[in-house]
């Protein structure tokens, strides 16, 4: 099969190669997919650069968490009625050398998903981390209710793009904060009811008017570090800020703003969903794929030849949704 892999931490095009490798054989429990797409994220760039969990156990890494694609066969133990079942994927690079940056990759076959027909192998490659993440986000400590104010900085961004419109459907009311005027449409299309151009906007004031000085129930944050000095500010009283990402591996937290409004901090990492967790986001995933109430944003796909682009791509922070590679 054609792989792409990499041997040492480093930028990608100085990494990351492409060559045949021996095509896997699912071993007893596992599952063999025929990959049809690979979903580049963040935490793989991390990974490749040697700055993510993770990043350099294995002397071969074949990258990639998320995937999609047909499976082609299984190992023992695991019923011969799942060949041809299309299906995403989730951690296939978690604790395991080889993920989806292959025409093919073998897993435990509980980590292969069955993916509705209605939705493509592409979007089945954005499922894994950023639909994921966005769930627990929205649902982790009791979730989003009806009515409640919640704020997503990066509304446009790949997990933020899930997070507003997952948000939106349970009847909150969404302010997502971006960068520039294309991404504003783009969040604004998913369900945010305000957009703050964080450019051009003070963001503390704009959210303390809009919400009438009580500030938002949620906060749905990815990068911690970088915005912690303002967060307590726009916090309401009991509120809760969900942080799935930060620029920086550490970050000050002001006690007193903390205490004096009762704020609550979930640090949560996808990748270690407990099974019954894991097991409520993929239903609830699965019935948002079946009727239809997801957008998915392909910002980029490239050829694995040119898997080096795609992850520049993401590691830019200037693409506007997803980036996915076809093996």
């Amino acid at each position: 099969m054609r792989a792409a892999f990499y041997e040492k931490m480093g930028p990608a095009r100085a990494v990351l190669q492409v060559a045949d490798m021996p095509d896997p054989l699912p071993q007893p429990g596992e599952i063999r997919v025929r990959v049809h797409a690979s979903g580049v994220n963040p935490s793989d760039v991390k990974m490749r650069m040697g700055t993510g969990a993770a990043a350099s156990q294995y002397p071969r890494i074949v990258p990639h968490s998320d995937g999609a694609g047909i499976v082609d066969m299984v190992g023992s133990g695991v019923p011969q009625s799942r060949v041809g079942e299309r299906v995403w994927v989730w951690n296939a690079r978690w604790n395991r050398p080889f993920g989806t940056a292959a025409e093919y990759v073998t897993l435990p076959a509980m980590q292969a998903v069955p993916l509705p027909e209605g939705t493509d192998f592409a979007a089945g490659a954005c499922l894994g981390i950023p639909a994921l993440t966005a769930w627990q986000a929205v649902e982790t400590d009791g979730g989003v209710q009806p009515g409640d104010w919640v704020l997503v900085n990066g509304g446009a961004g790949a997990v933020g793009h899930y997070a507003v419109q997952m948000a939106a459907a349970k009847g909150a009311r969404v302010i997502a904060t971006v960068s520039s005027a294309a991404k504003a449409a783009h969040a604004s299309a998913a369900g945010a009811e305000i957009i703050i151009d964080r450019k051009q906007e003070d963001v503390v004031a704009k959210i303390k008017e809009i919400t009438q000085g009580k500030g938002v129930a949620r906060a749905i944050e990815v990068d911690f570090s970088g915005n912690i000095a303002w967060l307590p500010n726009v916090m309401a009283d009991y509120g809760l800020i969900a942080i799935y990402g930060s620029s920086a591996r550490e970050a000050m937290v002001g006690f007193g703003p903390s205490i004096l409004g009762n704020i609550g901090y979930r640090f949560f990492i996808v990748y270690n969903q407990p099974p019954a967790l894991r097991a409520r986001a993929v239903a609830a995933l699965t019935d948002m794929l079946r009727n239809n109430r997801l957008q998915h944003s392909i910002a980029a796909t490239y050829p694995l030849e040119d898997i080096a682009m795609a992850h520049e791509a993401v590691e830019s922070g200037t693409v506007m949704g997803n980036v996915v590679v076809t093996p």
